[in-house]
């Protein structure tokens, strides 16, 4: 009996090490010395990778489409109900139909009035929701700090809905809470309202503040716009940000790609294609009037070009482009916009972070901006990645998503 409990012993050892090794050796990806709380990163980029896997195994076998399997995963874990705090008070409702989740400043006697930010969550156009705890936190933090009301907007997602669709959801929210019964129902000065929102939800702002700047009855409503790692371009996936953070954690190149493919509706067939810049090659017309106002050399500054060079194909692939021409909207993609409609942007901020295949969607945005007369504040961390500005509270508590989420706010206490 000892030596059969020995070699069970021996067996459960063998196994056991076995298992950690292949559980470490899936967790580790090699990162950045700088970048912020390494090991608790992996951890969360492999609790991600393993959701995405479940999620096509779903599809696999039939039973959802593998975007709405994994939102249902994320959303189950993370959604948080409309509890009001002391500070706070928090509702759910529609806005002309559209579905919001508000949050209401306590009034200050020394400011009757409150400040108002529609606020549009990230995801890639098909995840999240202003109901799960990330979104929920920090649109109560804004509440409470800004003394202001928040607006956070549960526009229709990718698979069910496709571009513009999301972007029509936030027109119709936005105008609603912009009549002036409204503003008055919720304490909220006119002249003092922000659109925002990271990622993807960066992207929708940026949309929505340039169709606002082309319309006169609502171009001078919006004080403010406040862009969280905006993704702003579909037409060059190899800028130096692109290259640098190919298989950075979290969003890597191939699955940013992948968003916005299914956000166009297209076919995952010309995912390599897009990759490779093929898409937009020299003998690709439709693209040509707009590859200058993409053209990083002279965009980024030479601390970020660095020894990057440019990827243009000769031949390409006309047939992405005329299958996809929202790849050419400025609606999908506000980067590529006119510089008459840059011009009449309100003053706008950008967060940035260096270990992001966005950086640079987000460094030449203020360029152009700027150009165009914006004022623009850039603020940008070394140590970031993409999504850190949600992960504020244990167990997905990183340093840097503190120091972004304080700095965003600070910025939109001193000019909201």
């Amino acid at each position: 009996m000892g030596q059969l409990s020995l070699a069970r012993l021996r067996c459960i050892c063998v196994v056991s090490t076995a298992l950690v090794s292949l559980l470490a050796y899936y967790v580790y990806i090699p990162l950045p010395a700088n970048i912020s709380d390494p090991w608790k990163l992996m951890l969360l980029d492999a609790t991600f990778r393993s959701a995405q896997q479940l999620s096509h195994l779903i599809q696999y076998v039939g039973l959802s489409h593998h975007l709405i399997a994994l939102n249902f995963i994320i959303v189950s874990f993370g959604r948080k109900s409309a509890w009001s705090s002391p500070n706070v008070q928090i509702t759910d409702t529609e806005f002309d139909g559209v579905e919001v989740r508000v949050f209401e400043g306590f009034p200050k006697a020394k400011e009757p009035l409150k400040s108002g930010v529609i606020y549009i969550h990230g995801g890639g156009w098909a995840l999240a929701s202003a109901r799960i705890s990330y979104y929920d936190e920090l649109c109560s933090t804004m509440a409470e700090e800004l003394n202001a009301v928040i607006v956070s907007v549960e526009y229709r997602l990718v698979p069910r809905v496709h571009f513009p669709e999301q972007l029509y959801d936030l027109e119709r929210a936005a105008k609603y809470f912009l009549q002036p019964q409204v503003l008055e129902r919720y304490s909220v000065d006119p002249a003092r309202i922000a659109i925002s929102g990271d990622s993807a939800g960066g992207n929708l702002a940026a949309a929505l503040g340039q169709q606002f700047s082309k319309d006169d009855t609502f171009r001078n409503k919006i004080k403010l716009q406040a862009l969280v790692y905006p993704v702003l371009q579909a037409l060059d996936f190899n800028t130096p940000s692109y290259q640098q953070n190919v298989n950075s954690p979290i969003l890597p190149r191939l699955v940013m790609v992948r968003y916005w493919i299914d956000y166009l509706r297209g076919n995952q067939d010309f995912v390599q294609a897009m990759v490779v810049n093929n898409h937009t090659a020299l003998d690709v017309e439709q693209a040509t009037a707009l590859r200058a106002r993409l053209n990083w050399l002279s965009l980024l500054p030479a601390s970020i070009t660095k020894d990057y060079k440019p990827v243009v194909q000769t031949v390409g692939n006309a047939q992405i482009v005329q299958e996809l021409p929202q790849l050419l909207d400025a609606r999908s993609a506000p980067l590529i916009a006119d510089q008459e409609v840059l011009q009449n942007l309100p003053k706008t901020y950008i967060l940035t972070c260096e270990h992001d295949v966005l950086r640079d969607d987000g460094i030449m945005y203020v360029k152009r901006l700027e150009n165009a007369g914006v004022d623009v504040t850039h603020d940008h961390f070394e140590d970031a990645f993409h999504g850190c500005m949600i992960f504020t509270s244990w167990p997905t508590n990183f340093s840097v998503g503190v120091r972004t989420r304080d700095s965003y706010i600070k910025w939109l206490k001193q000019n909201l």
